[in-house]
C-alpha cells in the first residue's frame, strides 16, 4: 500500500514543531517496518496569510507497507500528531489528510494555489470526498487545507533540502550552543551547495532559529549529500536529540506569480508586478523606503523595510521615470496605509535619464558661469565675461544603480525567497526522488 499522510497547523509561537512530529513519526515507522518513497517533504505555502504560526510549513510522509500494517501506520501518524499538538493554544488547529496511492492532478493543483494565494478550507473537503482520502481536523481544522497541499505538492521542479537537528528535551527554551566559527568555516567550505547559512551584512548566523521551539539548527542545501556534510562541519555546545533531512520547496521561489496588471494584485498573495516608479522614494520613519509604482490600470505602493538591508539601500536610489518589476507578498489597506507591495525584491528593467541643468561655462576661461537673473543671461565672475545669449546647459548623469535584480539580505528572506547563490542551480522539471525507496539512514538518525 501506498500512502501519503500530510499534516499542518500543530505548533504555536509558545512551543512544538510540525517538522519535530514527523521526526517523531518517521522513527516510529522505521521500527515498524514500514519503507519511505521519498524524503520527509516540507512545503512552505503561502508566507502572505494571516493565520500562519512562523513559516507557514506542512509536512507529507510518503510510504510504502504491506495492507496488515495499514491500521497500525494510521494510529501511529494520529497519536503521534494528537500527543505533540499545542491544541490549548488558540489558534493552533491540526489537521491530518490521508490519501492512498497516487496523487490526483486536481489535488496537485490545490496545492499550487494554496502557495500561491488563499484556499478554503470546503475546497480541500471536497477534493479529499472526490478521491477517497481521509481527513482528521482538531478544533477549527484549518490544518487539513495544508496537509492536503502537501500531499499535493510533490516537488517535481525545482526544490532544495534542509537538515534539521532537534534538541534535547532539558535544553528547549536555552540559549542554543553552537560554535559560530564553524559555521563560518562550514558556509566557506561548502560554497554553493548550501545557503543562507549567514548573513553577510551584519555576520550573523542564521542557521539557528530564536523561539522555544526543539530545533537546534537547519541547513539549506542543493542535496541531501550536501546538507547532511555541512552539519558535520558544524561544532554544537549541547547533544543533538535526532535529525531529519527534509526535501523542502523553500529557496525556489515557489509563492511568487507574474500577475498581468497592478489592477490584478490582491491583498495577501504573492506577485510580481511590473510599473514606472512615480514618484521618487520616500523614506519613512524607522528607515523603512517608500514609493510608488504605475500601469495603464492603476499604482500601487511598494515598501523596503530597513531590516532588507542593501535591498532597502537599493530602492532608495531609483527615481521617477525607471521602470522595475516588484517582487512580493501583498499587505492589505489599513485605515492608515493602502494596499503595499511588502518587497522581497527589485527587478530594475529599465533607468530613467538622471537629466542635470547647469550654468554654462565661460567661453573665455572656462569657469563656471553665474546668472545675472531671468533673461539676463550669465557673467564669468573670474574673468567678467558676459553672455547675454548663453543657456543654460543640460547634461545626462550617471546613476548608481544599474538594471539587475537585488534581493533583500539572507536575514531577513522568506523560506521560499530563492537567494541570489541557487540563480541558474535550479533543478529541472521531474528531478525528484519521488517514487524509489529510500534507506532511513540516509535521511534520519541520531
Amino acid at each position: 500500500m501506498k500512502l501519503h499522510i500530510g499534516f499542518d497547523d500543530t505548533d504555536s509561537l509558545r512551543m512544538g514543531c510540525t517538522t519535530y512530529i514527523a521526526a517523531l513519526i518517521i522513527e516510529k515507522f522505521h521500527k515498524l517496518g514500514v519503507s519511505f518513497i521519498d524524503y520527509p517533504n516540507l512545503i512552505r505555502l503561502n508566507p502572505n496569510v494571516p493565520w500562519k504560526t512562523r513559516g507557514n510549513g506542512a509536512l507529507c510522509l510518503r510510504i510504502f507497507f504491506t495492507d496488515s500494517l495499514s491500521d497500525k501506520v494510521k494510529e501511529i501518524a494520529i497519536e503521534t500528531i494528537e500527543e505533540h499538538s499545542d491544541l490549548g493554544y488558540q489558534g493552533t488547529d491540526p489537521g491530518i489528510v490521508l490519501l492512498v496511492g497516487e496523487v490526483p492532478n486536481e489535488i496537485e493543483a490545490f496545492a499550487q494555489r494554496t502557495i500561491t494565494g488563499i484556499v478554503r478550507k470546503d475546497e480541500a473537503m471536497s477534493l479529499i470526498k472526490k478521491f477517497g482520502a481521509e481527513a482528521i481536523g482538531y478544533k477549527k481544522g484549518r490544518g487539513i487545507i495544508g496537509g492536503l497541499a502537501a500531499i499535493g505538492e510533490r516537488l517535481k521542479g525545482d526544490h532544495t533540502y534542509e537538515f534539521i537537528a532537534y534538541r534535547t528535551p532539558k535544553n528547549r527554551g536555552t540559549p542554543r550552543k553552537i560554535d559560530a566559527s564553524t559555521v563560518f568555516q562550514m558556509e566557506k567550505q561548502m560554497g554553493g551547495f548550501t545557503f543562507n547559512n549567514v548573513d553577510p551584512e551584519t555576520g550573523r548566523v542564521l542557521i539557528t532559529p530564536r523561539g522555544p521551539d526543539p530545533i537546534l539548527y537547519g541547513i539549506r542545501g542543493e542535496s541531501a549529500e550536501a546538507v547532511r556534510l555541512a552539519h558535520e562541519l558544524v561544532v554544537s555546545g549541547e547533544p543533538v536529540e535526532r535529525w531529519v533531512i527534509f526535501r523542502t520547496n523553500q529557496g525556489t521561489d515557489a509563492h511568487l506569480r507574474q500577475v498581468i496588471s497592478i489592477s490584478q494584485v490582491k491583498p495577501y498573495n504573492p506577485a510580481v508586478v511590473q510599473g514606472e516608479v512615480v514618484p521618487k522614494p520616500r523614506i519613512i520613519q524607522g528607515g523603512h523606503v517608500i514609493f510608488q509604482i504605475k500601469d495603464d490600470t492603476g499604482l500601487v505602493d511598494c515598501a523596503a523595510y530597513e531590516p532588507t538591508g542593501s535591498l532597502r539601500n537599493n530602492a532608495e536610489k531609483l527615481m521617477a521615470g525607471d521602470i522595475i518589476e516588484a517582487y512580493g507578498g501583498i499587505r492589505p489597506a489599513s485605515s492608515s496605509n493602502p494596499v503595499t507591495i511588502n518587497l522581497e525584491k527589485i527587478r530594475v528593467v529599465k533607468l530613467a535619464p538622471n537629466l542635470v541643468t547647469k550654468n554654462p561655462l565661460c567661453p573665455v576661461c572656462g569657469k563656471r558661469m553665474k546668472s545675472m537673473g531671468r533673461g539676463q543671461g550669465f557673467e564669468c565672475r573670474r574673468c567678467g565675461y558676459h553672455g547675454p545669449n548663453l543657456k543654460k546647459v543640460t547634461s545626462e548623469a550617471e546613476r548608481p544603480i544599474r538594471p539587475r535584480l537585488f534581493i533583500t539580505t539572507p536575514r531577513s528572506q522568506r523560506h521560499l525567497t530563492k537567494p541570489l547563490t541557487r540563480y541558474g542551480l535550479e533543478k529541472p522539471e521531474s528531478s525528484g526522488t519521488f517514487g524509489r525507496i529510500i534507506p532511513y539512514d540516509l535521511f534520519s538518525g541520531h
